[in-house]
């Protein structure tokens, strides 16, 4: 029975491994056809726009936004039912364990949005920026962190995720409230009376996965209508999923939902984000060194990884909090400096800053050259601090 297992975990960690490869092998060809003469047909694909319409209502978007805020709201989902299950059964069942993600979070948003404002302070517009740094691509960073299979502990990873999460809703909110020109009131009702039916349904212990889906449906595109993210209703949904089912004891709703997800998320939904995500022309880009690419550039490999280590190495020392077992220091810094990949969200938040504005710079470059080193640099701390599993 260990030995199983033992099995199905290796696998697993393998299954991640490879789902990171494509992640990986679709961003760079997303790049090749930006920065060739297929370039116009990667934009006629992103820019496509498909529409779904009820009488009056529509919901039409470019199929890029569809990836972002369609696909991307299953991965969330994924993501949820990983922390839910750790949340009660796992590495965060303990509150101290909590601790430690949060408190790097909040530093890793914090220490990247002030080294953004020492260069852009004094500049009413370029300070609409300042959010920009303090995003996490969480989709990128796990990418890279799969890249080493097995030798990633299970601790480091769930630390990365939950770290990813709290950064994930803190900008959010940040966009809910800095970067978000109107609310639909009414939008965002309906999304309460979906969760309200969703807490409904898990304290009835109600496992029918199907009604689940049907209120996480309407949630999202309520979220989508409000002007919320609605990436952020994946995350909501799961945490509903009940972990046992009510006349099984031994069945689990929550890990077989998570077991079916994770193909799917790993080898399709990813591959396809990076893909539509990545693919950037780089001679549309302005390579001249503004005040703001600085400021998004340092932001995301100093701010981000000084942040995250600075705030977490306190709260260790202070005994607020433990460090996850398993991990060293020098491999939390790793994952610290690896949350300096930015990309997607920061080109969201981006979008949302300058978007339809003249500025004369391009935020883009900052981004990808933040992101690129803060990748590197992550991807080797790890490959020196994480050791290679011992043979059985």
């Amino acid at each position: 029975m260990a030995t199983r297992k033992r099995r199905f975990i290796f696998e697993f960690l393998e299954g991640e491994s490879a789902g990171g490869l494509m992640l990986m092998g679709a961003a760079v060809a997303a790049m090749i056809m930006a920065n060739t003469p297929l370039f116009p047909y990667y934009q006629l694909l992103t820019d496509t726009p498909f529409s779904i319409q009820i009488g009056d209502f529509t919901l039409g978007k470019p199929l890029l936004l569809w990836v972002n805020d369609g696909l991307m709201a299953i991965f969330f989902l994924l993501v949820g039912l990983e922390l839910k299950r750790e949340l009660i059964e796992g590495e965060l069942s303990d509150p101290r364990q909590i601790v430690l993600p949060a408190v790097g979070a909040v530093g890793g948003m914090a220490i990247p949005a002030a080294v953004y404002l020492c260069f852009n302070y004094d500049d009413p517009l370029n300070s609409q920026g300042w959010a920009i740094p303090a995003a996490t691509d969480i989709a990128f960073a796990l990418g890279i962190l799969t890249l080493m299979g097995s030798r990633v502990p299970t601790s480091l990873k769930v630390f990365l995720t939950s770290l990813a999460i709290f950064d994930d809703i803190g900008a959010i909110i940040i966009i809910a409230l800095f970067y978000t020109d109107s609310i639909s009131v009414l939008a965002l009702a309906v999304a309460l009376a979906c969760i309200v039916m969703l807490a409904f349904l898990n304290i009835k212990r109600i496992d029918e996965a199907s009604l689940y889906f049907v209120f996480g449906l309407v949630m999202w595109v309520a979220m989508l209508k409000s002007g919320v993210h609605a990436t952020l209703a994946g995350v909501i949904l799961a945490m509903f999923i009940p972990i046992k089912a009510k006349d099984d004891p031994d069945h689990s709703p929550l890990k077989e939902l998570e077991h079916d997800l994770h193909p799917a998320v790993a080898f399709v939904i990813l591959p396809i984000f990076a893909f539509f995500n990545a693919g950037i022309n780089l001679s549309q880009v302005d390579l001249s060194l503004h005040p703001v690419t600085s400021g998004i550039v340092l932001g995301l490999f100093v701010g981000k990884q000084l942040g995250i280590f600075a705030c977490c190495y306190l709260a260790i020392r202070l005994g607020f909090a433990s460090l996850p077992k398993g991990v060293s220091m020098g491999s939390l810094y790793g994952a610290a400096a690896l949350c300096g990949v930015g990309f997607t969200m920061s080109l969201f938040i981006g979008s949302l800053a300058f978007g339809g504005v003249d500025t004369g710079f391009d935020e883009r470059l900052g981004i990808i050259i933040g992101s690129l080193l803060s990748g590197t640099l992550g991807y080797a701390i790890l490959a020196t601090t994480l050791k290679k599993p011992k043979a059985e």
